[in-house]
C-alpha cells in the first residue's frame, strides 16, 4: 500500500480493530497491512494482434495461499530510475479473483492494493486488464505489431511480505513475434523466472516484430532490439554496434568487471517523439528516440549513460534507496551522483572510446556549464530531492548537468592532488567494492571518505559545503587550468523570439513561458499555444533550431510569421525578427598548460593515470 493513504487498521482476519479507551488506546500502534503468505507465484502475460486492437494486456496471477487472512496484492507506485510517482494501478481494469471456477470476494484496500478473501481456498487466480497506451520508458505501450511493458506495470506483489520471493512469468503472444528481455528463461518456451521481486520487475519486455541481434563485448553478450523493424538497419546499425563496442569496454575499465551475463539494449524509434530518453535496468535499458537521432553521437551518449547505470544505480547506489520500496517515493540527496556523475561517465565513455573527439567532449562540457548558468542557483542536494515534485522553475533535472560538472571538478581535484596517480575512477571502483559488494548502499561518510582517500587525504568539507550542499557557482577559472583547459568567449548575435517550450504527451511543442517584451509577446503568442512554425521553418524540421537561426541571422526587424495552434484554431501571428547579442563560452585546450596539467587533461580523456 502506498504511504500517501493511511492504512485501514485491521486484524489478520480482516475484522476492524476495536477502539480501546484510556491508556491502552495511547499505547496502541496501527498495524501495517500484511497479506496472507503466498507461495508458487506465477504470472501470465498475453498480448497478440487481437489484443492490440484495444491496446490491452491480459494479466493472470496465480499463487498458493500458505496461511490465514486476506490476500493483499499491490501494484507499484513507481519504477526505479524514473523518479516520479506514476501509480500504475490507474491503468488496471476488469479485476477478478477465483479459486478454480468459484469467484472470490474482493475489494480495494487503497487505490493500488486489492484485498482478496480466499475463503479457505489453497490456490487462487486473479485476472485483470492493463491498458498499454503510454509511450514512456516506465510505462506500457502497445502497437498493432508490438508491445513494451515493465514489470512494475503488470506484476502485483503481496503487501507486507517483503520482496525475497521467486516467481515465474510466462508470455503468450502472436506466432512469429520476437520476445526480448533480460529475464532468465526457463526450460519452457516463453517462460522466465527470477529469484526475487526486484529482479522480476527490473527486466522489461519487448514483444513483436523487431530487429534483434547480438554481439560479444567485454566477455559477455550484448543484444540489440529495435522497433519498428527496418528503422535501424544497414550502415546505421553497423555504426551503432561499433559505438557500443567501444563504449562498454571504457566503462568496464572503471569498475574492473562486467556485471551481467548478457545485456539488452532495447530501443523504440518514433518520428513524433521529441529528442531521446532512456531508463536503466539491471541488465538492460529501454530508450525512446526521435528517428532523427539515428547516426548521431547523441544516441551513443544516451546509450553509454544507461549502460553505466548497470554499475552506478542498479548496483552501487545510495543507502536511501536500498532496498527499493515500490509503494512510495524514495527521495535522496544523492541523485547528483547516481545520475549526474553517470552523465559525466557517459561523456568519458564516448571520448575514451574515440566515438567523439576531445574537442567535442569540451564542447559538451561547455554546453552543460551554459545550461547550469541559465537556471536559478540551486544546491545539488536540493535538486536531487526536488525532482520528485517536478519544480516549475526549470531545475527539476538540474542534477544531471550540474552533477556531471561536479564529477569533472572532483576528477580534476583528485588527479591534481595525486599528481594524476588516482582519479574519480578509483572512487567509483572503491565504493562499488566496499558497499555494493558488501550488500549495502553508500552513505555520505562512505562517499566523501572515498573521495578524500583518492586525493591523498585532502579534505572536501569546503567543496561539499559550497558546491554540493551550497549554491555557489562552480569556479571554472580555477578548475579548468588544473586540467590544461581554459574558457574562450565568442560574441554572437542571433534571432530569439523569447519563449520556453516543451513537448506534451502527444509530442507537440507547447509554449510554456513567454518572456515579457519579447518578439513572441509583441506578436501575441500565449502560454498553451502549440508552436507549428517560425516563418517558413516548420517545427517538425529535424534541424529546426539551426535552420531558424541561419535563415534569420541577418534579418533584424523583418516580418516573422509565427504559426501556432490555439485550441482548435490555427493562427498566423505577425511577429518581427529580433536579434539578441549573447556571449558563448567554449572550452579549449590551453597551449600554455603545465606538464602536470597536460597529464591530467590526457588522463581524463583517456582514463589513464600516472606520469
Amino acid at each position: 500500500m502506498t504511504s500517501l493513504q493511511a492504512p485501514r487498521p485491521w486484524f489478520t482476519a480482516g475484522i476492524a480493530l476495536l477502539a480501546l479507551a484510556g491508556p491502552i488506546r495511547a499505547q496502541q500502534a496501527v498495524l501495517a497491512p500484511r497479506s496472507a503468505p503466498l507461495n508458487n507465484l506465477r504470472y501470465e502475460i498475453t498480448y497478440d494482434s487481437a489484443a492490440a486492437q484495444s491496446r490491452s494486456i491480459a494479466v493472470t496471477m496465480s499463487f498458493d495461499v500458505a496461511g490465514p487472512g486476506p490476500v493483499l496484492l499491490s501494484v507499484p507506485a513507481w519504477t526505479p530510475g524514473s523518479y516520479e510517482l506514476a501509480f500504475f494501478a490507474r491503468w488496471v481494469s476488469s479485476f477478478s479473483a477465483a479459486a478454480g471456477e468459484t469467484p472470490l470476494a474482493w475489494d480495494k484496500l487503497d487505490y493500488d492494493t486489492w484485498r482478496v478473501l480466499p475463503a479457505g481456498a489453497r490456490s487462487v487466480t486473479v485476472k485483470f486488464t492493463y491498458l498499454a497506451d503510454s509511450l514512456d520508458n516506465a510505462m506500457a505501450w502497445g502497437r498493432p505489431d508490438f508491445l513494451l511493458f515493465n514489470g512494475t506495470n503488470v506484476l502485483p506483489y503481496p503487501e507486507g511480505r517483503g520482496t525475497d520471493f521467486p516467481a515465474t512469468v510466462t508470455v503468450r503472444t502472436q506466432p512469429g513475434w520476437i520476445v526480448a528481455t533480460g529475464m532468465e528463461p526457463t526450460d519452457q518456451p516463453g517462460s522466465y523466472r527470477e529469484g526475487n521481486y526486484h529482479d522480476l520487475v527490473d527486466k522489461p519486455f519487448f514483444l513483436g516484430r523487431m530487429d534483434y541481434d547480438s554481439m560479444q563485448i567485454a566477455g559477455a553478450w550484448t543484444r540489440l532490439a529495435t522497433y519498428p523493424a527496418g528503422v535501424l538497419t544497414g550502415p546505421a546499425r553497423a555504426q551503432f554496434w561499433d559505438q557500443v563496442s567501444k563504449a562498454i569496454p571504457a566503462e568496464v575499465a572503471v569498475f574492473g568487471e562486467t556485471p551481467w551475463k548478457s545485456y539488452n539494449i532495447m530501443a523504440i524509434f518514433d518520428s513524433s517523439f521529441g529528442g531521446g530518453s532512456a531508463l536503466e535496468h539491471t541488465n538492460s535499458h529501454v530508450g525512446i528516440y526521435a528517428t532523427q537521432l539515428i547516426g548521431s553521437p547523441v544516441l551513443a551518449s544516451i546509450t553509454a549513460h544507461e549502460i553505466f547505470h548497470a554499475w552506478n544505480v542498479k548496483r552501487l547506489r545510495p543507502a536511501d534507496m536500498v532496498p527499493y520500496r515500490y509503494d512510495r517515493a524514495e527521495p535522496t540527496p544523492w541523485l547528483w551522483v547516481s545520475e549526474g556523475i553517470t552523465d559525466y561517465y557517459a561523456d568519458l565513455a564516448v571520448v575514451r572510446g574515440r566515438i567523439i573527439t576531445p574537442e567535442q567532449f569540451m564542447n559538451v562540457t561547455a554546453g552543460k556549464i551554459a545550461n547550469v548558468a541559465d537556471l536559478p542557483p540551486t544546491a545539488l542536494e536540493d535538486a536531487s530531492l526536488s525532482t520528485w515534485i517536478h519544480p516549475t522553475d526549470g531545475t527539476q533535472y538540474l542534477y544531471y548537468p550540474k552533477g556531471s560538472l561536479a564529477g569533472l571538478m572532483l576528477d580534476i581535484l583528485i588527479r591534481d592532488a595525486s599528481d594524476n596517480r588516482r582519479s574519480l575512477d578509483d572512487v567509483m571502483r572503491g565504493l562499488y567494492r566496499t558497499t555494493y559488494k558488501q550488500g549495502r548502499g553508500f552513505t555520505a561518510a562512505d562517499w566523501w571518505r572515498a573521495v578524500s582517500t583518492a586525493a591523498g587525504g585532502k579534505s572536501f568539507t569546503d567543496f561539499n559545503a559550497r558546491y554540493v550542499n551550497g549554491r555557489e557557482p562552480f569556479p571554472w577559472d580555477q578548475m579548468l587550468p588544473l586540467a590544461g583547459m581554459r574558457q574562450a568567449n565568442d560574441t554572437i548575435r542571433e534571432p530569439r523570439i523569447g519563449i520556453a517550450a516543451g513537448g506534451d504527451s502527444g509530442h507537440a511543442i507547447v509554449i510554456k513561458q513567454v518572456q515579457p517584451g519579447s518578439a513572441a509577446a509583441e506578436a501575441g503568442v500565449q502560454v498553451g499555444d502549440q508552436l507549428l512554425a517560425l516563418g517558413d521553418i516548420s517545427i517538425t524540421d529535424p534541424d529546426f533550431g539551426p535552420a531558424y537561426r541561419k535563415r534569420f541571422a541577418s534579418s533584424d526587424g523583418q516580418a516573422l510569421p509565427i504559426k501556432v495552434r490555439r485550441g482548435t484554431d490555427t493562427l498566423t501571428l505577425n511577429g518581427k525578427v529580433r536579434l539578441v547579442t549573447r556571449v558563448e563560452s567554449r572550452i579549449v585546450a590551453d597551449p600554455n598548460a603545465s606538464e602536470k596539467a597536460v597529464r591530467i587533461r590526457e588522463g581524463i580523456l583517456t582514463g589513464k593515470t600516472g606520469s
